[in-house]
């Protein structure tokens, strides 16, 4: 500013290094601040050892890219033969699980959406078995369905049993209950009012066999397989997929009705985790017998 006078320095002596470090002579140094010594910087008292150092999760290890390549290859040959070749349909579901998955138990651990639907889904078939049909639909705020046919209750059942399809996971277990929506009625189940226990187990059994097709279709990437041109040949590659996927369950559904035979609220996703785990456990061994033949 005009009014200002210039800047002559600091008056006096300002040492170069300030007197708060303490004191500079006799050659002694302590340590400075935020050096991580001790407490404030400063080194720990009577000798302490200095505070451990946080522990951090180690970080995962990145999946192998090319774990898939082994079911794609098999899978491309059953392909190819049209499904007759059933010892790759074997190597292809085997490789799946032992390798692309890392074995059943992280192979059903994928089935993270799928599984949470499968609980939902017997949920209600349990709850409108031991209540009836329309009280188990009005906890749900769905009471006007009652009374509606099987496939439309369970089109109506949609957004509650798979919330949402944002992700993969998702899309795959709402892509599944569709698929056994159309499966309903080929299947005799008509009347969600009459259902036995069989019958309920029977829609569980058409949506794991869906989800689980799904999942392994997803996964080696089918879009990458050549299927057969003629259309025959093509729907009985699928055929034998989904029939050699349905059997796994339906063993390790029986194992699990075996082990669990009240199916209570509470023991419901027990009950689905055991029954995707063992599914495919079955299957790695039914592949490996298949591809052994």
């Amino acid at each position: 500013m005009g009014t200002s006078t210039a800047y002559g320095g600091p008056g006096g002596r300002t040492p170069l290094v300030p007197s708060w470090l303490g004191d500079t002579g006799g050659g002694d140094s302590t340590a400075a601040p935020g050096d991580g010594a001790g407490p404030d910087g400063q080194p720990p008292a009577d000798g302490a050892a200095p505070p451990a150092p946080p522990n951090r999760p180690s970080l995962p290890r990145t999946a192998d890219p090319q774990r898939f390549s082994g079911a794609r290859s098999s899978f491309t040959r059953f392909a190819g033969s049209g499904g007759n070749d059933r010892a790759s349909l074997g190597r292809a579901v085997s490789r799946y699980v032992s390798t692309s998955a890392g074995g059943s138990r992280q192979a059903a651990q994928r089935m993270g959406a799928s599984r949470g639907a499968g609980v939902r889904l017997l949920g209600f078939l349990s709850d409108a078995q031991a209540r009836g049909v329309r009280e188990a639909l009005r906890a749900l705020d769905l009471e006007s369905l009652a009374g509606r046919p099987i496939t439309e209750i369970f089109v109506g059942l949609a957004d509650y049993i798979c919330p949402g399809a944002g992700t993969v996971d998702e899309g795959i277990a709402r892509e599944a209950y569709i698929e056994t929506i159309i499966e309903l009625a080929s299947e005799g189940l008509t009347d969600l009012t009459t259902f036995t226990p069989d019958q309920m187990q029977t829609v569980f059994e058409l949506y794991a066999t869906h989800a689980i097709e799904a999942r392994i279709c997803n996964d080696i990437g089918t879009k990458t397989v050549t299927m057969p041109t003629d259309a025959q040949a093509a729907h009985r590659v699928e055929q034998q997929l989904r029939d050699f996927i349905r059997g796994g369950v339906s063993d390790a559904l029986t194992r699990a009705r075996a082990e669990t035979p009240n199916l209570t609220p509470e023991r419901i996703q027990g009950f689905v985790d055991a029954v995707y785990e063992s599914a495919f456990a079955i299957l790695q061994t039914l592949g490996d017998a298949e591809a052994n033949q």
